[in-house]
């Protein structure tokens, strides 16, 4: 079944999951394709009803949407103009209706102001990217609460860059490549102090006794990583491991998107504890994806949102997706496929795309 979201100004922390799901993730002989498409509030906006008539017409794939439910123009947070501060005192800008903001003002630009930096109260929940309120642990809770009423099994997500992106955040990206090349002493205890507090919020975590953590953290660019191998070793693979061992050694499955080019780290990154790795298909190569990832870790591949959805033709995409279920898809599962939907896609490709989804995600089963 393909779960629909579009934009919402507090961002999506819980996930309820079948059983079903987590077969797929373990590889456990589910030939199932697990499909998301997620919808921008820009989208929305720009079809309106024509795409509610989209939706409409895959009640395979959307079986819970109804008429009305979408609110076009609320863009919440992101909207054009719009400034604010997050609790990591990270000022953002948002320069288009719906889409993500960026950092315009970065609290430690300059390492004068370490010693007064103080990082968000883990007591008080999590931190969302972009946004200026947390979601807090009760509101979590109610969350997992909710699917195992109703029988679901549960995700949390720590949300969108929460750690080398947020030193991103922190730093600015030319200070942070900087630190790394020189191997800045407050680089490391600006690194200790993340370390520490993500990892008070994965003991928190834990209280749920969830079956997948999610975290985003987009480490590449398009045709390769910002840092070396041995860059990322040492500066980013420590804390990653210390952060996903913690919850694999706890019998949870670790959730990792991260966008641009990242082959070169994809073994650190499954032998830090990785057990769904989300990567954009054409940037890595589908063939590398094959040839590094099958049968290793289950692959949640982000259909390329830069060329085909946008400018392809709906045979283009069609194809595409045949391509990579046939090259990485299996009877025994470990395959998943999401697609973000932008303001460039034409309203046809949204649809060849569902189309395409519908005919393969049972392709395996069948088989």
């Amino acid at each position: 079944m393909l779960r629909l979201f579009f934009y919402q100004d507090k961002a999506l922390t819980t996930m309820a999951l079948t059983e079903r799901h987590l077969c797929v993730m373990d590889m456990r002989g589910c030939g199932w394709i697990p499909c998301s498409v997620s919808m921008s509030q820009p989208i929305w906006s720009k079809y309106r009803e024509r795409l509610e008539d989209v939706v409409l017409r895959h009640p395979k794939l959307f079986p819970s949407f109804q008429r009305g439910t979408v609110k076009f123009d609320e863009f919440g947070n992101r909207r054009k103009g719009n400034i604010l501060v997050d609790p990591w005192d990270c000022v953002w800008s948002f320069e288009a209706d719906g889409l993500q903001g960026q950092v315009v003002k970065h609290p430690l630009e300059n390492w004068n102001s370490m010693k007064d930096y103080k990082l968000p109260n883990p007591d008080h929940g999590i931190v969302q990217e972009g946004g200026r309120e947390m979601t807090s642990w009760e509101s979590i809770e109610h969350s997992v609460d909710d699917a195992r009423r109703n029988g679901m099994a549960v995700g949390i997500s720590l949300g969108h860059g929460f750690f080398y992106l947020r030193l991103t955040y922190i730093r600015g990206f030319v200070n942070l490549m900087r630190d790394i090349a020189t191997d800045s002493p407050e680089l490391h205890r600006l690194i200790e102090m993340m370390t520490e507090y993500y990892l008070q919020i994965i003991e928190r975590i834990l209280t749920f006794r969830p079956d997948i953590v999610y975290f985003g953290d987009d480490l590449g660019m398009q045709d390769r990583m910002p840092m070396s191998e041995t860059k990322f070793r040492e500066f980013i693979y420590p804390s990653y491991r210390k952060f996903f061992r913690r919850l694999r050694d706890s019998g949870v499955r670790v959730h990792l998107h991260t966008d641009g080019h990242v082959m070169e780290v994809t073994d650190s990154l499954l032998e830090a504890g990785v057990s769904i790795l989300n990567v954009q298909d054409l940037v890595n190569g589908l063939d590398n994806i094959v040839m590094n990832l099958k049968g290793r870790v289950c692959v949640d591949l982000d259909i390329d949102r830069q060329r085909i959805l946008p400018y392809g033709t709906p045979e283009m995409i069609f194809n595409h997706i045949r391509d990579i279920v046939l090259k990485l898809g299996s009877k025994e599962g470990g395959l998943m496929l999401t697609s973000g939907i932008y303001p460039h896609v034409p309203l046809g490709n949204i649809d060849a795309l569902c189309e395409a989804l519908e005919f393969y995600m049972n392709y395996y089963e069948a088989r």
